[in-house]
């Protein structure tokens, strides 16, 4: 009996000493769950940083627009040539539906032009 438990604590003792020189898996996992969690904060910081660029150049370019806009609109310039196509045959009587065969545009893009006219012509 004595023999047995002098081999159990042995062996206890020999697993013991070898638990300290074995690599730690949870550790492994824990280093790999913090340089992802960095990498993301990284990824997700640069995201940001390119998406206020990208704003940036977004409302300059939609002052810019807004300005050539006015521009334009103070010069009243003429229609362009497929909005004045749209409104002729329309004062000649054709349907939407030929309006929008004969220019190749959809129908809602036809009932559109002419909802913008008349209200363009309303307000003159």
């Amino acid at each position: 009996m004595i023999p047995v438990l002098i081999t159990l604590a042995s062996i206890a003792i020999i697993l013991f000493i070898l638990s300290f020189f074995m690599n730690d898996r949870l550790k492994d996992v824990e280093d790999q769950v913090e340089q992802l969690s960095l990498q993301f904060m990284q990824d997700s910081y640069q995201i940001k940083k390119k998406l206020n660029v990208l704003e940036e150049e977004l409302l300059s370019g939609d002052l810019t627009e807004d300005i050539l806009k006015q521009s334009h609109y103070q010069k009243q310039s003429p229609t362009p040539p497929l909005v004045t196509r749209v409104q002729n045959l329309h004062k000649k009587g054709y349907s939407p539906s030929e309006i929008a065969k004969d220019t190749n545009l959809n129908e809602h893009d036809i009932h559109s032009i002419l909802l913008q006219f008349k209200n363009e012509g309303a307000a003159r």
